[in-house]
């Protein structure tokens, strides 16, 4: 009698890029759709979400904080770092519960199982495109004047976009075994949204705390924005060895950890 042993189920990626590419689009395309479908605006809260959440804060930490008061081109800063930290944000909450989301689908059908949170990434990025543009418009409506350095953003951008991918990945593998992660989460990604210089820049901040600031992986990369779109005078990130070093290590425990769960995902569900 021959031996009885357990059948791995789907693996992270497999299948070929092509079928791999075609399923994500198709994802993140309907769940874009069914994101704003049945409301009145439409596709407009995409954009008109962070500009309430901007109008909000910036009469806050302009008229009750005075923070802004004392920090050049503030109101553009903080539309660009909300938009920035949005699509971080939006991607990652939605990621926690994205297997659980498609368990129908993922119990009945063979795929991939890495396409469920890259499409919830590339959902939050079609979001992002849309308020990048209102974003620059705001920029050179109020007088920001635009150098080579712009050109710079998108490897910026990029930064945000594979950590985003990375922590994505670790929340939704996660997530069908310890439903504790969503909680979690709720509670870091907050943390981290005021650890993150996106209400204030980091020279506003002296001494030991901005030490522990610049230990976060999106720090410098929120700084040189600030620098390379903003305003040129702004001091560049105090370090980058050891954010780096945490940048890397949550990439690379973001694919031990996905390949590790995604055959299991079925079971936990």
């Amino acid at each position: 009698m021959s031996e009885l042993r357990p059948i791995p189920g789907p693996s992270a990626l497999g299948g070929g890029w092509r079928r791999t590419w075609e399923l994500l689009r198709l994802i993140a395309v309907t769940d874009f759709k069914r994101l704003y479908f049945g409301t009145a605006l439409g596709y407009l809260w995409s954009i008109g979400r962070p500009l309430l959440l901007f109008g909000v804060l910036l009469t806050v930490f302009t008229q009750a904080l005075r923070l802004g008061n004392d920090v050049p081109d503030y109101a553009q800063l903080l539309l660009a770092n909300i938009v920035l930290f949005g699509f971080f944000q939006e991607a990652t909450g939605a990621a926690v519960g994205s297997l659980v989301a498609q368990e129908p689908v993922i119990r009945k059908t063979q795929f991939p199982r890495l396409v469920v949170p890259l499409a919830v990434v590339l959902t939050a990025l079609f979001t992002f495109g849309l308020n990048l543009v209102v974003v620059v418009l705001f920029l050179l409506v109020s007088g920001v004047t635009p150098t080579w350095t712009w050109l710079l953003f998108p490897l910026l951008f990029a930064a945000v976009l594979v950590f985003t991918v990375a922590v994505s990945m670790i929340l939704a593998a996660l997530f069908p075994r310890f439903r504790d992660v969503g909680i979690i989460w709720t509670v870091a990604s907050t943390a981290l949204f005021y650890a993150t210089p996106v209400l204030y820049p980091l020279t506003a901040v002296s001494g030991r705390l901005q030490d522990v600031l610049a230990l976060n992986p999106l720090t410098p990369v929120f700084v040189l924005v600030h620098k390379w779109v903003i305003d040129p005078s702004v001091p560049a990130p105090p370090q980058l060895l050891v954010p780096g070093l945490i940048y890397v290590v949550v990439c690379a425990l973001a694919v031990w950890v996905f390949r590790r769960e995604a055959p299991r995902v079925a079971e936990a569900l």
